[in-house]
C-alpha cells in the first residue's frame, strides 16, 4: 500500500474546451501525508502510473464539486496490475488532537459529533477522495475539488467533514476550477516535489 510521509504537491495541467478567455490551465495542489498518509499516497502513487493523464473532468455542473478518476470501462477505480482487482483503500479522518487517523468509519459512526478535523472542507479548491455513499472503504481513484467558498462550508459544520477524506488543497489558480467543465481533459498531473516522502508497503 502507498503511503505519503510527509508533504507533496503536483501540478495539474488541464486543456480547456469551448472556452475563449482559457484554453489551458495549471493547478499546483499541496498533499498532507502527515494527517491522511494513505489517501494521498494512494493518489501519488496513480499520478506516477500517469493514471489521470488524459482523462476527462466527469463532473462540474452542479457548482459544488469538480470530479474525476472514473477510467473508461466497467472499472470505477484503479485495476492494480499486480492483483487484476480494483484497488481501494479505506476511509481515513485526522481527528484534532489524535496522533494517528481514523479508518474505516465517519466520525458521526465513531460518535464524535463535536470532533474537529485536522483537514477540514474550509477552502476553496479543498480535494479529497469519492466513494460510494453506503460504503465507507470504497475509495480508488476518484478525486473531487469543492467549489465552495469557507464561510458556505464551516469546519465540522457541513456535511463532509468527517464523511469523505481530504488529503490536500489547491493552492495556486483555484478561482479557475469554476470554468472547468465536463469533457475538458487532464493533459497531465506531475509531481513537483515531496516524491521521496512516497513509500510502497506490501
Amino acid at each position: 500500500m502507498p503511503l505519503l510521509k510527509g508533504r507533496a504537491a503536483v501540478d495539474m495541467r488541464i486543456k480547456v474546451k469551448d472556452n475563449p478567455n482559457l484554453e489551458e490551465c495549471v493547478f499546483h495542489i499541496v498533499l498532507d501525508g502527515y494527517n491522511a498518509p494513505v489517501t494521498a499516497g494512494n493518489f501519488v502513487d496513480l499520478v506516477q502510473r500517469h493514471f489521470y493523464d488524459g482523462m476527462e473532468i466527469q463532473r462540474a455542473a452542479d457548482g459544488f464539486v469538480v470530479q474525476t478518476g472514473d477510467p473508461e470501462g466497467p472499472a470505477e477505480g484503479f485495476i492494480d496490475p499486480s492483483t487484476e482487482k480494483t484497488r481501494t483503500i479505506p476511509l481515513e479522518i485526522m481527528v484534532d488532537g489524535k496522533k494517528a487517523p481514523v479508518y474505516g468509519a465517519t466520525l458521526e459512526e465513531l460518535g464524535l459529533y463535536k470532533a474537529q478535523t485536522k483537514l477540514p472542507f474550509n477552502a476553496f479548491g479543498t480535494m479529497a477522495m469519492a466513494r460510494d455513499e453506503f460504503e465507507n472503504n470504497s475509495t480508488s481513484s476518484q478525486v473531487f475539488w469543492l467549489l465552495k467558498e469557507s464561510e458556505h462550508t464551516p469546519s465540522n459544520a457541513n456535511i463532509l467533514d468527517g464523511r469523505y477524506a481530504v488529503f490536500g488543497y489547491v493552492t495556486e489558480n483555484q478561482d479557475f476550477l469554476t470554468d472547468l467543465k465536463v469533457g475538458d481533459i487532464i493533459e497531465s498531473i506531475q509531481v513537483v516535489y515531496g516524491l521521496n516522502n512516497l513509500f510502497n508497503l506490501s
